[in-house]
Formats: structure tokens, C-alpha cells, sequence
């Protein structure tokens, strides 16, 4: 199989992988990465400004790991 042809599989394997289809994938995967920014800029808000957001990026993080575990 070529690189190319394995490539396009893989739209179809890796979702598959987790019982999702591709864009079933895809929605779970965007609403990941809007936690992940979240997270990422309410530590950066923490990091200047110690008052706020002191349990956000913590509280997100296993948000997101209880999802990841509920997968498999």
C-alpha cells in the first residue's frame, strides 16, 4: 500500500479505532482542543496574575482526562 493510500486510510482507521466516525471524531477533537486553549490561557492569565484563575487549568486537565479514560 502505498503512503498516500495509507494516509487517506487512516481517515477511516484511527476513528474507527475509538468507535467514532470521522466527523464524530473530528467534533470530539475540536472540542478537545478548545478545552486544551482554555486550559492553556488561563494558566497564562494565572502565570501574570496569580489571583485569577487558580484551579482552572488543573480543573480542565481532568476534564479532559476523565473524557480520554470514558473512551476507552
Amino acid at each position: 500500500m502505498t503512503q498516500i493510500a495509507q494516509f487517506i486510510r487512516g481517515f477511516h482507521d484511527h476513528p474507527a479505532s475509538v468507535d467514532e466516525t470521522y466527523f464524530g471524531h473530528m467534533r470530539f477533537a475540536f472540542g478537545f482542543a478548545g478545552l486544551l486553549f482554555a486550559a492553556g490561557l488561563a494558566a497564562l492569565i494565572h502565570a501574570l496574575i496569580p489571583p485569577l484563575f487558580e484551579t482552572t487549568a488543573s480543573r480542565l486537565i481532568r476534564k479532559m482526562h476523565a473524557r480520554i479514560e470514558a473512551r476507552h
